[in-house]
């Protein structure tokens, strides 16, 4: 899946004095702030991170409250979706003017009946709807399924993603079939 990148940062994390018995866990809870929130600074979300402090030592800011800095290197896993992008998703509603579904667990993602491909027919089958292929009958998509689709564009501040399952040109083979005979577009 597109949109995943590791990166190596070198950070400054300021501490307050009275955080100074126990300068590791202050650092901690200041890079968990960072978590499945969207930062300008990275371009994406922060997914985890692991930490190596660069020096033993810490730098005291001068000021109305003096801080200290502490150096360390980062290395993150940072989710930064971008237009064109594919990217998969757990199908958790389908309407017959939307699928819906989530990406890694936590950003949601929404499929428009006009992103969605002609040769799909919405149907309501036992009381769910299911979007079936009008070529290849054993293409279905459903809730619980898992489906590859395009970015369209993404809103930063809600993490809410906007998707497209017309293939663009580039892919090279848009339908294939994935276990239970769930649809997909994949490379």
């Amino acid at each position: 899946m597109e949109g995943l990148s590791k990166s190596d940062a070198n950070l400054i994390v300021y501490v307050h004095p009275s955080q100074s018995k126990n300068v590791d866990k202050a650092i901690l809870r200041e890079l968990s702030s960072l978590l499945f929130k969207y930062s300008q600074a990275f371009d994406g979300v922060v997914l985890a991170y692991s930490v190596d402090p660069q020096d033993k030592c810490a730098r005291i800011l001068s000021g109305v409250h003096p801080y200290f800095g502490v150096r360390l290197r980062a290395n993150l896993l940072i989710f930064s979706p971008k237009p064109n992008m594919l990217l998969e998703g757990k199908v958790v509603k389908i309407t017959r003017e939307s699928i819906h579904c989530i990406v890694l667990g936590f950003s949601s993602a929404i499929i428009t009946d006009e992103n969605i491909r002609n040769e799909l027919k919405y149907k309501a089958k036992h009381g769910e709807g299911v979007y079936v292929s009008r070529y290849h009958k054993r293409h279905v998509i459903k809730v619980g399924a898992v489906i590859r689709f395009e970015v369209k564009s993404l809103d930063e501040e809600i993490l809410h993603i906007s998707g497209s399952l017309i293939p663009a040109k580039y892919w090279k083979c848009p339908l294939v079939m994935l276990p239970c005979h769930e649809i997909g577009l994949i490379e």
